[in-house]
């Protein structure tokens, strides 16, 4: 890097020798015995006829420099001798005038506009590097030019006097040299081009770009774009100077974020220097829209706001967190302020201006660009060092490890001779243990499904004390029934065949309608049958605790819901009060895929409940109603259980799924019947809902699929 660095500053100083800082003979800006002065016309409205008499200002310099100032001003060449050089010509060093006219006064004489000239006759288009004026070879002592000139951007105006074939030597100088300078940028651009499609490297892609539209903007300013490219006085022509300016600006303030990495290593940078880019693209489309005077001003401050933003970020980078690619950078932005300010100097007649110093600029942003190009260069050198440098500590600490190793293995050589009978020891030991740990671990899984039968024992003595209703709650009226049966068995034995038979046989007859005998079979065979399902549900939880260890094997079939409700209903007759009424509407259902032991459960807790709920209210209707519904509906069937009974708060309802959870006195529930209906529900894939207010009531709505999967 110390050797490139040397490099450039060795050819930038070069070009700043003494040959390009002092008054060459061949500077540009003779002024061939004549004196200048200047007006400056606020109204914009002067004509050459007012200007003869308007009052002019005195120039040591002929170097008009008026920054942006918009006005139109008068130039006024006043002939100092009589005997001038043939071929003289009058060239206004800028490019960049939207008004450009030349008028020749002589005294006691008609004034005699002078055309714009071209010397290079071979060439028909308009001579576009400023303007020229041919000047007649009969000037006389006391002869007046005048020069009325309006900027589009930036008024500055060396006026130069002097034979043609030294101005078409210097134009020629020119050439080459803008020809040297367009080639080392197309080679930069091409060069980094082909480097972006190979690494893909955003930074390049900003970098190709920024080169890409400083070179444009030289062109514009050099009057070679509307040579080459588009007409002068064009859209593009006027808006190309700011224009690109504010686009090399935006790509060099991404180029700095991309390159120095400002998010990582300079958070307070990446955020100003965003906030450019954003007001670099304001201030483009405000170009279009607004005075392109005002939008080159901002663009000017833009510029410098960038370079110092670029400079200290550079500098932050490269000298605390230690980037080196960020030192090109740094020299970089270095060369071109300098080149930028020793221009600037030129402008204001510090140094003299004369064909190397008007090419300050280009020479500082040709060494930048290189600098630059290798700034990312240097960038994939600094990265593949790090990355040879972990490689090289990755491999250091392999190779450490694989010492270690092999020290370790010499030593667990030595050890396992050591204690190889102590493992043979104690291996049989081991065994030993391994073989108490499997007994005490099958003891553990055992006392865990102890432990887990002993929490749902209240829950199972709870569901099987309504099979076992089922059964008590039918063997008195069966036993009943059982007697009347065996006494008409006994009279039908009694009958005296030699008595009056017939006497006997309606005695019978008249017991048989005493005690309804059709109502007595058809109670024995609803007894039988409940007591039958009382000792299914009751053999059914017998298997369940029996298998409690095994996977549930659910016995799931069709059902008749409404038969199943009804049931209910029949089995719990006996425990509904005398004031109490049941509304059954029930609709026409499908059968339902459902365990229908697990489902009449649920009917028969949720029963229960609404009946004690009803029992339970202080004040008694003198008629209370359990109405029980069913329906059909989008492929589900709806069962709703509703009391009029005394409700519950909504704290309640909220809790009465809680296993334990009661509001009944102690002995009246266990708190399990709500929480075992939820979760038959839940294990159905179905829902339940509650409604109730204090007062009113509760309704239970219970909602389950016809084929659940």
């Amino acid at each position: 890097m110390k050797r490139i660095l040397t490099l450039a500053i060795f050819l930038f100083c070069s070009f700043l020798s003494n040959k390009a800082l002092s008054d060459a003979s061949e500077s540009p800006l003779k002024s061939q015995g004549f004196t200048f002065s200047y007006h400056r016309d606020n109204t914009q409205k002067l004509k050459i006829e007012d200007i003869l008499t308007a009052k002019f200002t005195n120039s040591r310099s002929n170097i008009f420099n008026f920054q942006t100032d918009k006005s139109t001003y008068w130039i006024k060449l006043v002939a100092e001798k009589d005997n001038y050089d043939q071929n003289l010509v009058l060239w206004v060093d800028q490019s960049r005038f939207s008004e450009a006219e030349s008028y020749l006064y002589v005294p006691n004489s008609p004034i005699k506009p002078l055309s714009v000239y071209n010397p290079f006759t071979h060439n028909k288009k308009e001579f576009t590097q400023g303007k020229i004026y041919q000047l007649p070879p009969s000037l006389k002592k006391g002869n007046i030019v005048f020069l009325k000139l309006k900027a589009k951007e930036v008024f500055l105006a060396p006026v130069t006097v002097d034979k043609e074939v030294f101005l078409l030597n210097s134009l020629s100088l020119r050439g080459i040299i803008f020809g040297f300078y367009t080639g080392i940028m197309v080679i930069m651009f091409v060069y980094n081009l082909f480097l972006f499609i190979i690494i893909r490297d955003k930074s390049y892609l900003y970098y190709i770009f920024y080169i890409l539209f400083i070179w444009l903007t030289q062109v514009s300013i050099q009057g070679y774009s509307s040579k080459y490219f588009w007409d002068q006085n064009s859209f593009i022509d006027n808006y190309s100077i700011t224009q690109f300016s504010n686009l090399a600006l935006l790509f060099a303030s991404l180029f700095t974020i991309s390159f120095l990495n400002t998010k990582v290593f300079s958070k307070l940078s990446h955020t100003l220097i965003s906030i450019l880019c954003w007001l670099t693209i304001a201030n483009i489309i405000a170009t279009f829209i607004f005075n392109t005077n005002i939008t080159f001003i901002i663009m000017q401050i833009l510029t410098l706001l960038g370079t110092f933003f670029a400079l200290s970020t550079a500098y932050i980078v490269y000298f605390k967190k230690h980037f080196k690619p960020a030192g090109y950078y740094l020299v970089a932005w270095s060369v071109l302020l300098i080149g930028a300010f020793l221009f600037i100097m030129k402008d204001y007649s510090i140094i003299p201006y004369n064909n190397y110093t008007i090419y300050l600029l280009q020479a500082a942003s040709s060494i930048e660009v290189m600098l630059l190009s290798f700034a990312l260069a240097d960038k994939i050198n600094f990265f593949k060092k790090e990355n040879e440098v972990a490689q090289a500590q990755a491999l250091n600490a392999s190779i450490e490890n694989q010492k270690l190793v092999r020290e370790q293995n010499i030593v667990l050589e030595k050890k396992v001779k050591e204690r190889t009978e102590e493992l043979e020891s104690a291996n049989s030991t081991l065994n030993v243990t391994l073989t108490n740990l499997k007994d005490t671990q099958s003891q553990l899984v055992d006392a865990e499904k102890m432990a887990a039968l002993g929490q749902l024992t209240a829950g199972i003595a709870h569901e099987i004390n309504n099979p076992i209703n089922f059964v008590t709650s039918n063997i008195k009226p069966l036993e009943l029934d059982i007697n009347d049966l065996k006494e008409i068995i006994t009279r039908y034995e009694a009958i005296d065949y030699n008595a009056d038979v017939k006497a006997q046989v309606d005695e019978i007859e008249a017991f048989k309608s005493q005690i309804d005998l059709g109502f007595v079979n058809n109670e024995i065979t609803s007894l039988l049958s409940g007591i039958s399902e009382g000792a299914k549900r009751t053999a059914e939880i017998i298997r369940s605790l029996r298998n409690f260890s095994r996977v549930d094997e659910s016995d799931m079939k069709p059902i008749d819901l409404n038969e199943g409700l009804q049931s209910t209903l029949v089995l719990i007759r006996n425990n509904m009060p005398d004031n109490l009424t049941v509304v059954r509407e029930f609709g026409n259902l499908p059968k339902v895929e459902c365990q229908a032991g697990k489902i009449n459960q649920v009917f028969m807790n949720l029963v229960s409940n609404a009946i004690q709920a009803i029992k339970s209210k202080e004040i008694q209707e003198e008629e209370e109603f359990l109405t029980i519904k069913s329906w059909y509906i989008d492929h589900q069937v709806k069962i709703s259980i509703k009391d009029s009974g005394t409700g519950m708060t909504d704290e309640t309802k909220h809790r009465i799924f809680e296993p334990f959870f009661t509001t009944k006195d102690i002995g009246e529930g266990t708190g399990l019947g709500l929480s075992i209906v939820f979760s038959i529900i839940e294990k159905h894939k179905g829902n339940i809902e509650v409604i109730s207010k204090i007062g009113e009531g509760t309704e239970f709505i219970i909602t389950l699929n016809v084929n659940p999967e």
